[in-house]
């Protein structure tokens, strides 16, 4: 008689050949870039947003627009300015006067997939807006309250350079992000192969479907039922807690280095994460190598440095890399 375990690892395994063409499908359009489509598939599956930095020009709105072809759903980009309006982004009521009534005019935030691009360049009704769409997936215009569409994905951009007229977002809104992922400059070979591909002046071909919002919605369930041991459960609630209390679990020295550690969302976004991770490899059960592999990018924005940390050059990733290294692996 098969376990639980081993019949959710064969759900796994048969859905393995639908990821791979997916991924394949993403790859045939972006060069390079495996991180960050794995990050993109991890936060579609697991059901959460994410903020990537890096600087302009590493395929970011390429990366986010073919994985709405790839799953055919609707794409809106929203450029982020500082005279943006809440208005803007969920819409607004317009008054008929003929009619003597108001009607609801949607925003572009009525979309499956978002690219919120430059969203630290907005103010701060802005960011609020986003909020509520991005942890509620509902919006409120006048007094009615429109939930969104599923699958519902936030992809925010910002540059990590260029600072100057820039709102930083606070540490409640980069706790709604899942994921906060750092991309880097490409290889010098896959660069070759981008400007063969790209560097002429008609307009690049688009991927072709793979699937549609309904087996996203029904990867989402597969990823549910991926197995965690409670021993890795305890694992990823003792990495969460030595962000807190590092003296308490064997990094001592970073005591004074944190400002504030993680939240609870953390622990659960941290589960998930690792699960659709695992799930993404082709497996049914999650190992600590899936959690060492995606926890940095779920806590590197949840840590926050303490003031002693930045006069040490000390970074959050510096701090999570090291609690990574401490904390004992069941």
């Amino acid at each position: 008689m098969k376990s639980e375990r081993d019949r959710i690892n064969e759900k796994a395994e048969s859905e393995s050949k639908f990821i791979k063409n997916l991924t394949e499908r993403m790859a045939s359009v972006i060069v390079g870039q495996r991180y960050l489509i794995e990050r993109l598939l991890v936060g579609l599956f697991g059901n959460g947003h994410l903020l990537v930095e890096s600087v302009p020009g590493l395929a970011k709105t390429l990366s986010i627009k073919t994985l709405s072809d790839c799953i055919k759903t609707d794409f809106q980009r929203i450029q982020f300015t500082p005279d943006l309006l809440p208005a803007d982004l969920i819409g607004t009521l317009i008054y008929n006067p003929k009619e003597s009534a108001f009607t609801t005019k949607k925003g572009p935030i009525f979309s499956n997939i978002i690219l919120a691009d430059e969203i630290n360049r907005a103010p701060a009704k802005v960011q609020s807006a986003l909020l509520e769409a991005m942890q509620e997936r509902q919006v409120t215009i006048g007094e009615t309250t429109f939930k969104l569409s599923d699958p519902f994905l936030v992809m925010a951009t910002q540059n990590p350079i260029e600072q100057e007229g820039t709102y930083p977002l606070p540490e409640a809104q980069l706790d709604r992000f899942m994921m906060k992922i750092r991309i880097d400059y490409l290889s010098p070979e896959e660069e070759l192969d981008v400007v063969s591909r790209m560097a002429h002046t008609s307009a690049a071909a688009s991927a072709q479907p793979v699937c549609g919002p309904a087996d996203v919605i029904r990867v989402r369930q597969l990823v549910d039922e991926v197995f965690i041991d409670d021993k890795l459960k305890k694992y990823i609630i003792d990495l969460i807690f030595a962000t807190r209390f590092p003296d308490k679990y064997g990094v001592p020295g970073l005591k004074n280095l944190i400002e504030l550690g993680a939240s609870p969302r953390a622990s659960i976004n941290l589960i998930i994460a690792s699960k659709a991770y695992a799930f993404l490899q082709g497996r049914g059960y999650v190992i600590p190598e899936d959690i060492r592999a995606i926890g940095t990018d779920v806590l590197r924005h949840r840590v926050i440095p303490s003031y002693e940390a930045e006069a040490e050059e000390k970074t959050s990733e510096d701090i999570v890399n090291e609690i990574f290294g401490k904390v004992r692996i069941p």
